[in-house]
Formats: C-alpha cells, sequence, structure tokens
C-alpha cells in the first residue's frame, strides 16, 4: 500500500472542521429541540454569498483529500460518492451538535452547501487523477522525495499556515511559555496548587538585536533543514530553500497586513531581521549537501536554541493587543486556529525530527 500525505492531511482537516464548527466549546446545554430539527427548518431568509462560498469552500478541501488518500492507495470504486457520504455525515455531526451551543445555528442549508463542497473536492480530485495529474505528482514526488516523507510534507504544507498568526518575533513559532504560565496562574487562582507553581528566578527581559537576529535565521532555518531531511539532492534542495524564503517572507508581510494594515506590511522588515535572513540563506547554503539524518540532527539542534531564546522573551503590550484582536476574529475568522497553529508548529517539528533521529536509517 502506499503511503500518502492525503491522509494525514484529511484528518487534519476534520480537526480543523471540528474546531471550527463548535468553537468556543463553552456553555453546552440542552434548548429543548432534538439535534436534528434544523433538517426540517424554513431555509433563512437572509443569507449573502460570502455565506455560500465559505460553507462550500470548507468542505472542498476535505473531498478532495479524501478521494486523493482513496486513490493512492489503490481504493478507486465509488470513492466521489463515498467521500461526499463521509462528509455529509461529518457535517450532519456538527450541525447537530451546534444546537447545544447557544451562540451557533445549525441550518439545513449550511448542510446541503457542505455537501455540494465536498462533492465538487471529490469531483476535482477524481478529474485530476483522469488527466494524469495525480500520477504526475506521484512521479514528482518520486525523484525529489525520501519514501517516507510525509510527515515532513505535511509539517512543511503546514508552515505557512502557521507564519499567518502574528509573530512577537518575525519567523518566531512557538512562544507559549508567558501565556501558558499565566493561564495555568488564573486557573489555580484560589486553589492550594497555585503554590506548587514554577516562579521564575528573573522576569523575562527583551530580545536585544542580536537575539531577534538570531531568531529570525533560526526561524526559516528550521524549515529548510526540516526540508532537508526529505529532499534527496542538493540541486533540488536549493530550490526549495529559495522557495522557503520567498513564502516565510511573503506570509510574514501578509499577517502583518492583516494585523497592522496595508501600510505596515513591511514594518517588520528591519535591519535585524535583514540581516538574520541573509545569514540564514548562507548558512543553509552551506548546508545543502549534509545527509538527511544530520539535518534532522540539526533542526533538532535549531529548534532547541530557538524555542529557548524565544520563551525567555516577553510579549510586549501592544503585541498583546494584537494577539487579542486576532483571537476575537476581526481579520482572519479561523477562529483560533491559527494561532494554535503558531503556537505548536515547532513542538510537532520536534517530536518528527526526534522520531527521525533515533529511528531507523532513511531509505533514498
Amino acid at each position: 500500500m502506499h503511503k500518502t500525505s492525503a491522509r494525514p492531511l484529511a484528518l487534519l482537516y476534520v480537526g480543523l472542521i471540528v474546531y471550527a464548527s463548535l468553537y468556543p466549546f463553552a456553555d453546552w446545554r440542552y434548548q429543548g429541540i432534538v439535534p436534528w430539527a434544523f433538517l426540517d427548518s424554513p431555509w433563512p431568509r437572509y443569507w449573502s454569498g460570502f455565506d455560500v462560498a465559505i460553507n462550500v469552500l470548507g468542505y472542498l478541501p476535505l473531498g478532495f483529500l479524501l478521494v486523493l488518500s482513496a486513490l493512492r492507495t489503490g481504493r478507486g470504486r465509488y470513492t466521489i460518492g463515498l467521500a461526499t457520504l463521509v462528509a455529509g455525515v461529518l457535517s450532519l455531526a456538527m450541525e447537530s451538535l451546534q444546537s447545544y451551543l447557544p451562540v451557533r445555528v445549525p441550518s439545513n442549508v449550511d448542510l446541503g452547501l457542505n455537501l455540494l463542497g465536498a462533492w465538487l473536492g471529490a469531483l476535482l480530485a477524481w478529474a485530476m487523477e483522469q488527466l494524469g495529474v495525480i500520477d504526475r505528482w506521484s512521479r514528482f514526488r518520486a525523484r525529489w522525495f525520501v519514501p517516507d516523507a510525509r510527515g515532513g510534507l505535511v509539517l512543511l504544507a503546514l508552515w505557512p499556515l502557521a507564519l499567518l498568526f502574528p509573530a512577537a518575533v518575525p519567523l518566531g513559532l512557538g512562544q507559549v511559555l508567558e501565556r501558558l504560565e499565566l493561564t495555568l496562574a488564573d486557573g489555580l487562582q484560589g486553589t492550594q496548587w497555585l503554590d506548587w507553581l514554577p516562579v521564575r528566578d528573573v522576569e523575562p527581559q527583551p530580545l536585544v538585536p542580536g537575539a531577534e537576529l538570531f531568531c529570525v535565521m533560526l526561524g526559516v532555518l528550521i524549515p529548510c533543514l526540516l526540508g532537508f531531511c526529505i529532499i534527496r539532492s542538493a540541486a533540488r534542495r536549493t530550490v526549495f530553500m529559495l522557495l522557503v524564503f520567498a513564502v516565510g517572507i511573503g506570509v510574514t508581510a501578509l499577517s502583518a497586513a492583516l494585523s497592522y494594515g496595508p501600510a505596515h506590511a513591511w514594518a517588520w522588515f528591519s535591519m535585524p531581521v535583514k540581516a538574520g535572513l541573509v545569514a540564514a540563506l548562507v548558512l543553509a547554503s552551506l548546508l545543502l549537501r549534509v545527509p538527511q539524518r544530520a539535518s534532522a540532527a540539526l533542526v533538532l539542534l535549531a529548534l532547541g536554541i530557538h524555542l529557548s531564546l524565544l520563551n525567555q522573551a516577553p510579549t510586549n503590550p501592544y503585541f498583546a493587543q494584537t494577539l487579542a484582536t486576532w483571537e476575537q476574529g476581526r481579520f482572519i475568522r479561523f477562529n483560533g486556529l491559527a494561532q494554535w497553529l503558531g503556537w505548536l508548529w515547532p513542538y510537532a517539528a520536534l517530536v518528527y525530527v526526534v522520531v527521525r533521529v533515533w529511528g531507523r536509517e532513511p531509505k533514498n
């Protein structure tokens, strides 16, 4: 059976749908109606093109990934119908559960649009298979990547999405310690467990320009090295490295534009950031021919230093206000998903490279 990145991506996307459908996971209550009562409700009087588009597009990737996973693993029969059915069952479950959340409104129109989106995504994957696009991707992947590359590919696909969440240091993902401490302290307030909470000996200090340079350098070097773990040749690694720099700079500028306004899209592009990017480019170029397992070990080292530096620095009040704005869904309505990716991506990468370093030697 062929291992495919489509399966873990499909599972991750199911998690995304559950998160987006049931957020904020609070004030659950029985409202005196059966969960499926929305099925025979009259159509809503007011709707917008945005509502239609977001419901169709929200389930389109799920249908696409389910069919792609089936085709890549040799289960090609009835894939469109089965993928649409699975997506329909998931959508029905989410809409039914929304009846227990006062802030959410279940809708039979949403259910129908979700089914349409999943069917269109499934049809798109099937059409790409018939046109030979999937086969060409398989040959491309075989040329570029090692056979057990799917974990790395999933992480690399999620990296740009993680960068959408504004970071106190450009390209600095995983700064969670201060927030975690405050959340724990608030949760334990008034209990005997509060005294057990570790207290810092020294308050977090702002990063000096040299430390910021180092964090930026590691922030873009880590995905480069992660790609080197699964990419075969130095020439292809060069192309990938340049792509990482282009995507990292572009998505960081987009995040700044969404957070502070288009006029401030490049406000983060200071001299320490520029120097960090140049240093990362030089280092990544020197490491183009490093073996795959050594690349994984270097990712492990870089992640350890990067997370240690970031989590010793505080978040300034202006940045904290930006986070609060994002969490209210003012710019991109991901219901907090982007911030979870921004917080957790480095730790998922850490687990992945630990497995690669101490696992069996990758096959080329």
